[in-house]
């Protein structure tokens, strides 16, 4: 089944680009969104199953945009396109709920295969995210993740959720810890319910910050 995708950039010229490049990939664009407003409605009305939205547009950004429709509807999938790969903006994204994050200079094929993962919440870690989600928690908590910790999931959990922090993908978790990924999917729905996560990012974020994995 052909993912639905809603595109959101202020700029006429590139969502005209994005649209006929990612059809031809084989999406499907079910609309196009000038402003964060406009994203947050179409998502509203559309529920398409990502959203590929720009940081910077005018009067309401991409971040509270994306922050708006995470907590409306979690399901939908959001992936962040930015002309900068910044840190901080990269955190904020992260907080707001983004599955993903990409620069616009990156290619065509970056572009498809992040959609593609984040509709089936399969994105592995990037290096960059991964670096920005270990500075978010030594500054929320101090300086570092606490070491102690109530057990909240199980150690094969937890195996789960190291791999993940490590960027392997379903596939790879599956592999490497000699399951199907059938079982994967099941550790990582359980580590979902147990940690109030909504995908893997944010399941990995709260585990850092619990201390029950390391961000190398």
């Amino acid at each position: 089944m052909s993912v639905r995708l809603l595109l959101a950039d202020d700029h006429p010229m590139l969502r005209d680009g994005l649209r006929r490049s990612l059809t031809e990939e084989g999406f499907t664009v079910v609309g196009e969104a000038s402003d964060g407003f406009e994203a947050v409605e179409l998502a509203e009305q559309l529920r398409p199953d990502v959203v590929l939205m720009d940081v910077t547009m005018p009067g309401c950004d991409g971040v509270e945009a994306t922050r708006r429709i995470s907590a409306a509807h979690p399901d939908i999938r959001v992936v962040m396109l930015t002309m900068h790969a910044d840190q901080d903006v990269l955190q904020e994204a992260l907080r707001a709920g983004a599955a993903g994050y990409l620069v616009k200079d990156c290619s065509l094929d970056e572009i498809a295969e992040t959609i593609r993962l984040a509709a089936d919440d399969d994105a592995a870690l990037s290096p960059a995210v991964a670096a920005s989600m270990l500075a978010e928690v030594r500054t929320l908590d101090g300086g570092r993740p606490s070491d102690s910790h109530e057990r909240v999931v199980t150690r094969r959990e937890e195996e789960v959720l190291q791999l993940i922090a490590d960027g392997c993908s379903t596939g790879e978790v599956a592999e490497r810890l000699y399951i199907s990924q059938k079982t994967v999917k099941n550790h990582l729905a359980s580590i979902y319910q147990k940690l109030d996560a909504r995908d893997r990012t944010q399941a990995v974020l709260q585990a850092v910050r619990m201390g029950i994995v390391r961000l190398n």
